[in-house]
């Protein structure tokens, strides 16, 4: 299995190289608005589009031709993703162009990048870390995309291809809760706890609600300076969220690799839709819609490829009701669980993740089914009752 890694390096183009950047990223832009606007937008398949509009595109728009063949490309993968939402491509924005190997080439010796521009071939700059340097090491990338991102600074985001090593023979399910009072809660006992976050997500919110009101009732020299401010502090919360996603996935797929098990999370697809049709003030609102656990799973899997780790997603239903060691239901309130039926009781999180870990242990490892069982038992009107695990299936 081939696994992509997208390496974001910082370029330093001289003033004459910038101009011939812009062009270059405008006529791409334009290349690709043509060829949506002249093929019928049902047609998404990249050769097809070329055949219609490669001619037209060199002509008018001055680009090379593997630029005009990477933006029929770019309209027909943008159209396959458009249709699959429902929805049509309308416009492309001058901010990024597609390179391939006979366009594009790393050069280590100087760390510089030679790009297909406008005018003619280009050397380029890099203003690239520890971490770029040490993936680019004695590597030849064939594919790349010019990017200029929302600070004016412009990147090219560099793909380097690694085959993933065959996955690990389990012998274990690490289950792992996600949630807003504590991130994450695997059931081995480890979590990140929330409450730290929180304090720091709010204060982002306290300061940004106060800028948003400088940026609309201000003087004109406030409202641009709260502006700039805003975006600034946009992109530090953000950059927060991911390097603490990165340390907790990191984390688990290290702790999996290591007991060579299976990472099963909840399949949370809906799950942002489904609770806010709850009761619940701005403030909660706001601070469960804020985290990006979207984001999390994706780290989670992207790292597991590449540790030969295999990530499972269960359904989440009633894996925070019923209890691990009976499984019946018991009852949740706030972080505390307690099982009516076998006496349990504790964290309500690391229940639900040992809960989530036996349904991985069900679908994944060797006679699985033998971690549902449990025996029924009766109330005091003599009715037998079972635990509800009708919502698995």
């Amino acid at each position: 299995m081939e696994q992509v890694l997208t390496l974001v390096c910082k370029l330093n183009p001289t003033f004459g190289q910038i101009a011939q950047i812009e062009a270059t990223l405008k006529a791409f832009a334009d290349a690709c608005n043509y060829a949506n606007e002249q093929v019928k937008p049902q047609i998404t398949s990249k050769t097809t589009i070329q055949n219609l509009v490669y001619q037209d595109l060199r002509s008018s728009f001055g680009l090379c031709a593997n630029l005009a063949v990477r933006a029929c490309a770019r309209v027909g993968a943008n159209r396959k993703t458009a249709k699959q939402k429902n929805k049509p491509v309308k416009f492309f924005k001058p901010t990024s162009a597609d390179y391939d190997a006979r366009i594009f080439a790393f050069r280590e010796k100087d760390w510089t990048v030679s790009l297909t521009l406008t005018e003619g071939r280009e050397h380029i700059k890099l203003d690239v870390g520890n971490y770029q340097r040490g993936k680019l090491k004695g590597r030849k990338p064939t594919s790349a995309q010019l990017c200029k991102h929302r600070d004016g600074s412009y990147y090219i985001h560099i793909q380097i291809k690694d085959e993933a090593p065959q996955p690990l023979k389990p012998t274990n399910v690490i289950g792992v809760d996600f949630g807003r009072r504590d991130i994450a809660v695997t059931s081995d006992g480890d979590k990140w706890d929330g409450r730290q976050i929180t304090e720091v997500r709010d204060r982002y919110a306290k300061t940004r609600a106060s800028l948003q009101q400088k940026a609309s009732k201000g003087t004109r020299s406030t409202r641009r300076r709260a502006r700039q401010i805003l975006q600034r502090l946009s992109g530090r919360e953000r950059r927060f969220q991911s390097w603490l996603n990165h340390q907790i996935s990191y984390r688990i797929i290290q702790q999996a690799k290591s007991t060579s098990a299976i990472v099963a999370i909840e399949n949370l697809t809906g799950i942002r839709e489904r609770t806010n049709t709850q009761p619940r003030n701005k403030v909660e609102r706001r601070r469960s819609n804020s985290w990006s656990f979207y984001q999390l799973r994706y780290f989670l899997e992207y790292k597991a490829i590449k540790e030969g780790v295999e990530v499972i997603a269960v359904p989440p239903a009633y894996t925070s009701q019923t209890c691990h060691q009976c499984l019946h239901i018991g009852l949740r309130s706030d972080k505390r669980f307690k099982c009516g039926n076998c006496g349990w009781h504790g964290d309500a999180d690391l229940n639900g993740a040992k809960m989530i870990s036996l349904l991985g242990q069900s679908v994944s490892l060797p006679r699985g089914s033998g971690y549902l069982c449990c025996n029924l038992s009766t109330d005091s009107s003599g009715l037998l009752q079972s635990p509800a695990l009708k919502g698995w299936g």
